[in-house]
């Protein structure tokens, strides 16, 4: 199981990633990169606004998708360990996440 750490220069934690978990996020973001990339390309091109929205909203999803897996593998690993170590806090501070992302 991957490790959670508090780094010695700043009081943010940090957290160590399993290879897996490392090369499944960045292909995500990847993905998503490469469709506002396209969408620039669109915008230069003066593509027809309706083809522009549907890349924005594919953009969109890949970065839900993206969050979700990121969350999921928060809960497993941090959340979990907290929970387990008696630090009740990882429940209030993971409820101030879900509510910023669901705005």
């Amino acid at each position: 199981m991957a490790e959670t750490k508090k780094c010695p220069h700043c009081s943010d934690r940090k957290k160590l990633r399993t290879e897996e978990e490392r090369k499944e996020l960045l292909k995500r973001l990847r993905r998503a990169e490469g469709q506002i990339r396209g969408i620039e390309k669109m915008i230069e091109d003066d593509a027809y606004c309706p083809t522009i929205l549907t890349q924005v909203a594919a953009v969109t999803a890949a970065l839900n998708s993206f969050n979700k897996e990121l969350m999921a593998c928060h809960m497993r690993s941090c959340v979990a360990d907290d929970i387990r170590e008696g630090k009740d806090e990882a429940i209030d501070e993971f409820v101030k996440v879900m509510q910023k992302l669901m705005k």
